[in-house]
């Protein structure tokens, strides 16, 4: 049987390699902890039906490789992302340090409005910790992000991330800040009535003009 759901999201997981970003999205989609998790050739897929405020979204997720000889092939997946998990490692100080390279790339390729949310992972890792919650805090409030620390291990927080980021997609809809309707926006109706209840407000917008030729 076919999935139904209202929205599909567009989401990318970006950061440096080694900061867990593929164990994230297995346990997200999988509910478990991937053991054997070695480096991200290119990029990895997933999806997951939520349900989010009311809504049926499916996410459709993309997790990027965090090696720089990827870079230039995972940037041609940014395109058209309406949300991104931003994911550095608490117990290392170089994947906090590459997070502002990271989130302009994100906002140049993919979308000045993409929403962010900064994922500090290996929460359980707090005896070995390099970054201080504060410290990542702070950055994320400098700019605009939301912000978790998660373990992908222990699969904390994990869930609210990834909720988190499509509420937050989801009141911008409602706000009329973002638009469906838009081309690269990541976000598409997955009910055609949906589609069809929005339809004339778009249509009155577009009123034919008169051939001037």
């Amino acid at each position: 049987m076919a999935e139904t759901y209202d929205f599909l999201f567009k989401f990318l997981v970006i950061g440096s390699a080694g900061t867990g970003k593929s164990c994230l999205l297995h346990q997200f989609i999988e509910n478990k902890f991937k053991q054997d998790s070695n480096h991200t050739i290119g990029v990895e897929f997933g999806s997951r039906v939520v349900n989010v405020g009311g809504k049926t979204v499916k996410l459709q997720i993309w997790d990027t490789a965090g090696q720089e000889r990827f870079r230039s092939v995972t940037r041609s997946y940014y395109r058209g992302a309406a949300g991104a998990l931003l994911v550095y490692d608490i117990t290392s100080r170089e994947t906090y340090n590459s997070l502002a390279a990271w989130l302009t790339d994100a906002r140049t390729l993919a979308s000045p409005n993409i929403v962010v949310i900064l994922c500090g992972n290996k929460k359980d890792l707090d005896l070995e910790r390099e970054v201080t919650f504060l410290e990542a805090s702070r950055f994320a409030q400098e700019n605009e992000l939301m912000f978790l620390e998660t373990s992908a291990l222990t699969g904390e927080n994990v869930e609210e991330a990834f909720l988190k980021c499509a509420r937050t997609i989801l009141n911008k809809i409602d706000s009329g800040e973002l638009d469906p309707e838009r081309m690269g926006s990541g976000i598409q109706y997955g009910d055609a009535s949906l589609r069809q209840l929005r339809q004339p407000r778009s249509a009155q917008a577009v009123t034919p003009q008169p051939c001037g030729c």
